[in-house]
């Protein structure tokens, strides 16, 4: 069932966004890697996509600030959030934000299955 769906992973970190999108394949799903937000719009990537895992900071675009521009144009492609960082009060900001989930790196495949399971609604 996995295979039916195409992830987006936008992450500026090369070596971690090359990795989840490897584990992305070998768990039997599409995946696709961007550098950036913009990369990722810019790409169109919002329409060939079934859910997104985008870092929260990132130089230029925020994933925070892609989420906003999503749901602004009327996106329903769920999000799941990732960071390296914790700060007060970040489940609450990711929460509010519209993302189904917030995984704080690193993190471990039961984890991410979990989050995209609830994503993706299977």
């Amino acid at each position: 069932m996995s295979g039916e769906f195409t992830i987006s992973v936008i992450d500026d970190d090369e070596s971690f966004r090359t990795a989840l999108v490897g584990s992305l394949r070998i768990l039997g799903y599409e995946a696709q890697g961007f550098a950036s937000a913009v990369e990722f719009i810019n790409s169109g990537g919002e329409e060939s996509c079934d859910c997104i895992i985008t870092d929260i900071n990132m130089s230029g675009m925020s994933g925070l600030d892609l989420i906003q521009l999503l749901i602004a144009r009327g996106s329903t492609v769920p999000v799941i959030m990732v960071t390296g960082r914790s700060e007060p009060g970040l489940e609450a900001k990711v929460a509010a934000s519209g993302a189904v989930c917030l995984l704080m790196k690193p993190f471990e495949d039961d984890a991410l299955i979990g989050c995209l399971e609830r994503a993706l609604k299977i």
